[in-house]
């Protein structure tokens, strides 16, 4: 994996667990790294729609997918992308 994407994981680690640490340094290696302020925006809203959904879903007792749901829904995404046509 390019360096590049590490870097952009790492951050995305700390926007998950410590998301009130991060300052303007944390960008630094983003940019660095050739990620846009827009790059950027939509990395953290990815994390934190994450964070919202699993809460959601944990909180509000939605029952777990089963292995084999899983698995028709990753070969149908494969097949299909994610939007029906």
């Amino acid at each position: 994996m390019p360096e590049r994407e590490k870097a952009l994981l790492r951050f995305v680690a700390k926007v998950n667990h410590r998301a009130a640490q991060i300052t303007a340094e944390d960008l630094e290696p983003l940019r660095a790294g050739g990620w846009t302020d827009e790059a950027i925006y939509w990395a953290v809203t990815v994390c934190a729609l994450f964070n919202f959904y699993n809460r959601w879903v944990d909180a509000g007792g939605v029952p777990a997918m089963s292995e084999e749901a899983h698995r028709e829904f990753g070969a149908r995404t494969a097949r299909h992308g994610y939007i029906p046509k």
